[in-house]
């Protein structure tokens, strides 16, 4: 285990707590925020049944496979696989699968601090009343001077950064478990709150029937590929968060079962929010393909119209920033963990030094919206042209870094080891047909599917 880590650190202390750190890292804005206007985009229905079978079959696989080889090697993503390969007696060099996962969990944190900071803003705005009785010009105009305004954008997000490296300079007990146990309880209970309120004041029954009724003759490949895209985004696979928060997980505890667990509650999670959004925006007429804006523009503005809608406004925002706080906590844990196996860091010392890497990098991000906003740093690369820094790392990850990734931990998981070390920690006694199913889609159906799904993005 980690150098950086106490004892008292080295595994979660309760199966609770771990299905709550990991439901955590899944959930985030991606459930809620990306869900709902790519839902939108997409039709509804038809792009919800897609999106839930690429849950089970294509993003729960690579999760059983990242945990697994995080329990197995009990180390931070690059040393527990080098320890999983050397068990399997396979080469070394794929220990550079984890630390590119390294990489990657420091630009994603870089990034997605935009995105948190965005949340941090909406919901300190919401709470003081911001929204209430506001016009569409106006609200527009803040969500407008949010995402261009450079110091606005660097204030908050690093305010978000640093909250977030705080929790976890704490360490797993005494700062993600203490986190997840206040906040995870919280975002379930303003969910079902706010579902309630939208059932009472939104078009209810017409988002039951957009979600729930798929009509498939407008189905195209790019429905499939945004699904399935969504579905591996949204359970946060293929960049090892996964298998390091698996470093900490007992032996007792069912990897098969408590994934399911996490999908589950992620997927029910990423539902919810479609009953939060879609009955308000209904409403008030408001078209479900408003895209990114959805969730910022929309909600606030039918907000404002509604009965109670001051204080729910404020819970919603609130809501979402604790979405990307919990899965923002464990984007670190891959740096953290393997910066401190390395140097033999403090926990403290470990994850301000992550953060401060995250951070150098954010600024080229906040710069895109100002300064740099016109130069495309990849140009000359067709795929990259005229995409800013911020774009530019956001496709990487989403389009080229997680599907690669996953590929690399379906082969890595599925072809390399060994069947008894996977047989092993999967708890075969759990049942030998859930093995071979699992085994069959690691092998054959993900490698292949991510690959499509990369192919198309490029």
């Amino acid at each position: 285990m980690s150098a950086s880590l106490t004892d008292e650190d080295k595994a979660w202390s309760s199966k609770l707590t771990y299905i709550l750190a990991a439901v955590g890292s899944a959930v985030g804005v991606a459930n809620i925020w990306r869900f709902s206007y790519v839902v939108g985009e997409n039709g509804g229905g038809a792009f919800v049944f897609i999106y839930l079978a690429a849950v089970l079959l294509l993003a729960t696989p690579i999760l059983i496979a990242e945990l697994l080889i995080g329990r197995r090697g009990h180390a931070s993503p690059p040393l527990a696989i080098l320890k999983v390969a050397k068990e399997a007696r396979k080469s070394s060099k794929w220990k550079y699968m984890g630390l590119v996962g390294v990489f990657v969990s420091i630009i994603v944190f870089s990034i997605y601090s935009i995105i948190g900071g965005w949340t941090l803003a909406y919901s300190m705005k919401a709470a003081t009343g911001y929204f209430a009785g506001q016009d569409a010009a106006t609200i527009q105009s803040f969500f407008g001077s949010l995402t261009s305004d450079v110091l606005v954008i660097f204030s908050w997000s690093s305010l978000f950064l640093l909250i977030t490296v705080w929790i976890s300079s704490n360490g797993i007990k005494g700062g993600i478990e203490k986190a997840v146990k206040i906040l995870m309880p919280l975002l379930f209970l303003m969910m079902i709150c706010l579902v309630i309120y939208s059932a009472i004041y939104g078009e209810f029954m017409r988002a039951l029937i957009y979600l729930f009724t798929p009509d498939f003759s407008n189905v195209t490949g790019s429905t499939v590929i945004q699904a399935f895209g969504q579905a591996f985004f949204s359970l946060g696979v293929g960049v090892t968060n996964a298998m390091a928060y698996g470093a900490y997980i007992s032996k007792k505890t069912s990897i098969p079962q408590s994934s399911l667990i996490i999908a589950g509650a992620d997927t029910t999670i990423a539902i919810l929010a479609g009953l939060i959004i879609f009955p308000i925006i209904f409403a008030f007429n408001i078209e479900p393909t408003e895209g990114t804006g959805l969730a910022f523009i929309a909600l606030p503005i039918a907000f404002s119209g509604m009965s109670g809608g001051f204080l729910f406004g404020a819970v919603f925002f609130l809501l979402l920033f604790f979405a990307a706080l919990t899965s923002a906590i464990s984007m670190m844990e891959p740096a953290v963990s393997w910066i401190g196996d390395k140097t033999g860091w403090t926990r403290k010392k470990s994850a301000y030094f992550s953060g401060f890497l995250s951070w150098i990098l954010s600024i080229l991000s906040v710069l895109s919206f100002g300064i740099l906003s016109g130069y495309y740093p990849l140009d000359f690369i067709s795929v990259f042209e005229g995409k800013t820094f911020f774009e530019v790392f956001d496709y990487m990850v989403s389009s080229v870094m997680m599907p690669l990734g996953g590929i690399f931990i379906a082969v890595f998981a599925g072809w390399t080891l060994n069947k008894s070390i996977t047989q092993d920690e999967f708890s075969i006694a759990h049942g030998v047909v859930g093995y071979k199913v699992w085994r069959f889609l690691l092998r054959y159906f993900v490698p292949v599917l991510l690959l499509i799904v990369m192919i198309t993005s490029l």
